[in-house]
């Protein structure tokens, strides 16, 4: 399915399957993942822990030396090793002895080259953080060495378990990517991980927004690199610019015979990326692809727009064009066609061709009806920013195209932006799948272990809790709309805060949040809100949020990879009380939002409060939403089959826009290759 490509630097070529075999292969990933578990966990732990006691003994210097020690094995297994186009996993070198050196302060310790390099984190961990691993993270650790996928429970410690496999691919000569969502996390790892990685000679980098390219490729030339999928994913397109005419085995033989091709790159290849929050990154961020484009003059758009929201607006629904809620699209009728030609009559410019004035029209229509203000996007100092709806953040650096984003910007009366030329573009399904080595982890992954394994054939391996969990789920409640929503999820918190614990209620978009602050408001309940107008102050307010009597309200980013620390006395309180006020697409967001209660073993417990107006429920099962409004179903049993019912739609329809976004990518892809551009 894939190999190696020896130009401009290393990746693989990857070759995404068909649809028949996407179907094939993502039922049996789905069973897989139901089958597949962490085995000799025990076992392995006990021979990391032995070996770090004996570590632990030694000097910084006496450390550092024995992964010196560890290289050469390390080395000669990744030179050794047979490459499996899907799954190769870190060089495994049974008995490999450590090289003789005089005056060695500290005897040679066996073990094979993984547990050896796994000991010496261990140890330096206990020695720079003050942690010790447990056994389950010892087992993820050792999993993330395979092409897998690692499902840890929220505030399992998958920070500290990336560090096993990033620092042993790292000694074997690799370049490590460790990739998170956001640049807060991927700065506060690096910084506080550097004295580990230090301990056994590795060095750190970190890439973040605004960096410029020196900065860059100097983070990129260190051992391990911090970086979020973003940016990282950008500067692999710019390498992709930058080498246009030298990419193929042929060309840049050719070329670098003539120009230093590979130094002006920013990256030095795609060979381990080891990714945080997987599903967030492989499978919600991959609905859309990642394009870098320049500025196209058209002092015609500002016109265009006008007479496209203009013709729009008088255009009636049913008669000129119909919805499609649940794949967010707008069909024009033959009469909305008719209509549109007529009207054209006597404009210019793209008015003038019919397939022309029915796109531009098609998009007029979507952003008057499918896009809103804070909900989609919000208004920043008088640009349109776009809201992640899977993380609730804003996207500066990501604007709509095809015109779409220019309509919302002509809608909202603001100075139109230039419209933008494609120069290069990916989707995550592809870039990911140019590593040599990809892993990832998640405290939701089996929902779409089939995915996983079909698109990047990545395993999805469960690994169990350190300690049970304590966490208790309360139950659901429908209501008959928002307005009774925010009332009831309003005495529900005052309530819990009046016990003395701290509640969080996750919100799914800015409107949302801002509309139960103000019910909070005016029942004198103080609070604090978090969403993309606030997510300066993220880490904060999510590590205030296990205060007592603490009411947050959060849209989905809530401070995910941050840990809510419950205050002393609130675990004997009960804990930290999670509110769900609206179910998502997946029902993996949901679990992510309750997965902030409950903590390591710590109490906790959680509900939903559910509106029957809710968007999930009007888009994807409308017909079960009508027959509950009549009074045909009972809200309890209705909150149940329209859960089950919204979101296994919602996630089908996802499913499918992914399998058309590869399908597309690879058209494109063959299309700029038969013209000589990529």
């Amino acid at each position: 399915m894939a190999r190696p490509s020896a130009a401009p630097y290393a990746e693989r070529l990857s070759l995404v399957p068909g649809a028949f075999d996407l179907g094939v292969i993502a039922a049996w990933g789905t069973v897989e993942a139901r089958l597949a578990a962490c085995s000799r966990i025990q076992h392995h732990a006990r021979q990391v822990r032995a070996l770090a006691e004996r570590m632990a003994r030694l000097s910084d210097a006496a450390l550092l030396a024995e992964a010196a020690m560890l290289r050469p094995a390390l080395l000669r297994g990744a030179s050794t090793q047979p490459a499996k186009p899907r799954d190769t996993p870190f060089p495994r070198v049974s008995g490999t002895p450590f090289p003789r050196v005089s005056g060695t302060p500290f005897p040679r310790v066996s073990g094979t080259p993984r547990t050896r390099a796994f000991a010496l984190v261990h140890a330096a961990v206990e020695r720079h953080l003050g942690m010790r691993y447990h056994a389950v993270q010892l087992a993820g650790g050792r999993a993330l060495t395979g092409r897998n996928i690692v499902e840890m429970a929220t505030g399992e410690g998958k920070t500290i378990t990336a560090i096993l496999p990033a620092a042993l691919a790292a000694l074997s000569g690799r370049p490590v990517h460790v990739v998170t969502v956001n640049d807060y996390l991927a700065e506060r790892d690096a910084s506080r991980l550097r004295p580990v990685y230090a301990a056994l000679g590795l060095t750190v980098g970190l890439v973040k927004q605004g960096d410029d390219v020196a900065d860059r490729r100097r983070a990129y030339a260190e051992d391990i690199t911090y970086v979020t999928n973003k940016e990282l994913a950008f500067d692999y397109l710019k390498d992709r610019i930058a080498t246009a005419a030298a990419r193929g085995e042929a060309r840049h033989a050719v070329a670098s015979l003539f120009s230093p091709v590979r130094d002006g790159l920013i990256l030095r290849g795609l060979h381990v990326a080891i990714v945080d929050e997987a599903d967030s990154v492989l499978i919600d961020e991959a609905r859309t692809p990642l394009i870098i484009s320049a500025d196209r003059p058209d002092e015609h758009m500002a016109e265009i727009a006008a007479h496209a929201l203009d013709l729009a607006g008088d255009f009636a629904a049913g008669e000129h064009y119909t919805i499609d809620a649940a794949s967010r699209l707008v069909h024009l009728t033959a009469r909305g066609r008719e209509a549109i030609g007529e009207r054209a009559q006597g404009l210019t410019g793209v008015f003038r061709a019919r397939q022309a004035r029915e796109q531009i029209m098609g998009q007029a229509l979507t952003a008057l009806h499918l896009f809103k203000r804070d909900q989609h996007y919000i208004i920043v100092e008088g640009k349109v920013q776009i809201v992640d709806e899977y993380t609730g953040r804003t996207m500066p650096d990501r604007t709509w195209e095809q015109g779409l984003h220019q309509l919302i910007e002509a809608k909202e009366g603001l100075t139109l932006s230039g419209a933008r030329e494609t120069l290069a573009r990916i989707t995550y399904q592809r870039f990911f799948n140019r590593y040599l080595h990809l892993s990832g982890m998640t405290g939701t992954g089996r929902e779409v272990a089939g995915e996983l394994r079909a698109v990047y054939g990545l395993r999805v391996i469960r690994v169990p809790t350190n300690r049970p969990s304590r966490r208790r789920y309360l139950g659901g409640t429908l209501v008959r709309d928002a307005v009774a929503q925010w009332e009831t999820v309003a005495g529900h918190s005052a309530a819990i805060a009046a016990a003395g614990r701290p509640v969080l209620v996750g919100t799914r978009s800015v409107e949302e949040s801002e509309a139960l602050a103000k019910v909070l408001t005016q029942r004198g309940l103080a609070h604090v809100v978090l969403n993309a107008r606030q997510d300066e102050d993220e880490a904060a307010v999510i590590a205030a949020a296990g205060e007592p009597a603490r009411i947050t309200v959060a849209t989905n980013m809530a401070g995910r990879g941050t840990d809510i620390a419950l205050a002393p006395g609130i675990a004997g309180a009960g804990g930290l009380h999670v509110i769900l006020t609206g179910h998502h697409d997946s029902t993996r967001v949901d679990r992510q939002l309750f997965g902030r209660a409950g903590r390591q073993g710590d109490p906790g417990t959680c509900e939903s409060v559910i509106a029957l107006d809710d968007t999930l429920f009007q888009r994807f099962a409308p017909a079960l939403t009508r027959l509950t409004a009549r009074g045909w179903l009972p809200f309890r049993l209705a909150l149940i089959l329209l859960r089950r019912a919204a979101q296994g739609a919602a996630s089908r329809a996802n499913a499918r826009q992914r399998r058309r976004q590869i399908i597309e990518d690879e058209r494109l892809e063959k299309g700029l290759g038969f013209t000589g551009r990529e």
